[in-house]
């Protein structure tokens, strides 16, 4: 029973035989319940308070998430409930033109996939090296000269990366590829500065992942002849699997969100094509410019950049998911 009740428990006293008539009268032990020993919990209140709070915070992110999803699904909702458009016109066509009616919104999301992917064929190769020399290679010292370099490179606002694009990387592919080849305003040179943005994130998780792994890994490979290179490649990486699926879908993830960089070098107007030389509008870079307009409240073109964020949403929505499905697909757990 959980509630305890006091007992009376009869003990025959010291010395005293059993069965004998002359027995003394018997002693009495009261035997008490934990609440007679004053076992109960004790309210501390700074440390409810604490508790309060953390898990005001905790409500907030998820209120917010919700507020965010609520925005998005009405203001979208007005947007497809329009006569102007249709789901079929909206998925199935390439020419984003709300001022005459086309909203096709294939042309944003194909600048957007192609600016990401420059990024990524950049960033994830570069910065997965680093991770790899930095766990198992560099010293301490090299380590310690290094980290700070890459934490300056996260901490330089895009709109600095922007501007970098415009005028070094464009006259770099120009000289390169020719005046003529590449455009002022193009997604080749966004790309690759996004790629340079995103390259801290990719090397420091990486390198957290890397690091992660046993000693005892590595040095049951150097006992079998394995070189360091060997290892690393063959043993290490293959353990940190789970950490490193994790930091490239993280990074593309920021590649697919990012915004000035875009906005500033890749060119202001959709245009359907897959060459990397020439100007393209990212959905990102559509929504900045539109809201940055006159534009009118409760009109379709208002309603349109609601349509564009539920799209963006629901695509790093689907690269979060899908970056948990691959950390637990893949995770190793050492002893």
């Amino acid at each position: 029973m959980s509630d305890l009740r006091a007992e009376t428990a009869t003990l025959p006293s010291a010395g005293a035989a059993p069965g004998r008539a002359d027995q003394p009268a018997a002693a009495h032990v009261t035997i008490g319940g934990p609440g007679d020993l004053g076992l109960h919990k004790k309210i501390r209140i700074g440390e409810a308070l604490i508790q309060g709070f953390l898990f005001v915070c905790g409500a907030v992110s998820v209120l917010t998430t919700i507020g965010i999803i609520y925005v998005l699904g009405r203001e979208s909702w007005l947007f497809f409930g329009s006569d102007e458009v249709t789901l079929g016109e909206f998925f199935l066509t390439t020419r984003w033109q709300p001022v005459i009616g086309q909203f096709g919104i294939w042309s944003l999301v194909t600048a957007t996939l192609v600016t990401s992917f420059i990024a990524m064929l950049f960033a994830l190769p570069v910065g997965l090296a680093i991770a790899i020399y930095l766990s198992e290679y560099a010293s301490a010292r090299v380590r310690g000269a290094l980290k700070p370099i890459l934490e300056v490179l996260a901490g330089i606002p895009t709109v600095v990366y922007g501007y970098f694009a415009l005028t070094f990387m464009t006259p770099f592919l120009r000289t390169i590829f020719g005046y003529e080849t590449v455009q002022i305003y193009n997604t080749a040179s966004a790309g690759l500065v996004i790629g340079i943005l995103i390259l801290p994130l990719v090397t420091s998780m990486s390198e957290d992942a890397l690091r992660a792994v046993p000693m005892s890994l590595r040095e049951a490979a150097y006992g079998l002849g394995g070189t360091r290179l060997e290892t690393a490649l063959r043993v290490v990486l293959p353990a940190a699997l789970s950490g490193i699926s994790a930091a490239v879908i993280v990074a593309i993830s920021r590649a697919v969100g990012e915004t000035m960089v875009v906005a500033i070098a890749a060119g202001a107007g959709p245009n359907f094509t897959l060459n990397p030389f020439v100007a393209a509008e990212t959905m990102t870079g559509h929504i900045v410019r539109i809201s940055g307009g006159d534009l009118s409240y409760d009109t379709i073109d208002y309603s349109s950049i609601f349509a564009i964020g539920l799209v963006l949403f629901v695509i790093t929505f689907g690269l979060n998911i899908l970056s948990r499905i691959l950390v637990a697909r893949f995770r190793e757990e050492y002893q």
